[in-house]
């Protein structure tokens, strides 16, 4: 099994333990777990994950943090 496919499903996995998160706190998250990952590595996973539908992102409409948050479908 590749690395990616052992991402999506650690990243399916931890969005549906702590609900929607964005971008950084999802790498910090798997990290903190032991997976070795960059920013730009999840990105690129949850890019994916979006565009076949399996995560969905939005933007959070908080008054300081407008960053781009994902969660499941």
């Amino acid at each position: 099994m590749n690395g990616t496919v052992n991402l999506e499903r650690e990243i399916r996995i931890l969005l549906q333990r702590r609900g929607p998160l964005s971008v950084a706190f999802i790498t910090r998250f798997l990290n903190e777990m032991g997976i070795d990952c960059t920013r730009q590595k999840v990105e690129r996973v949850l890019r994916n994950l979006v565009l076949n539908g399996v995560v969905e992102a939005f933007y959070n409409g908080g008054r300081y943090n407008r960053r781009r948050h994902y969660r499941l479908r």
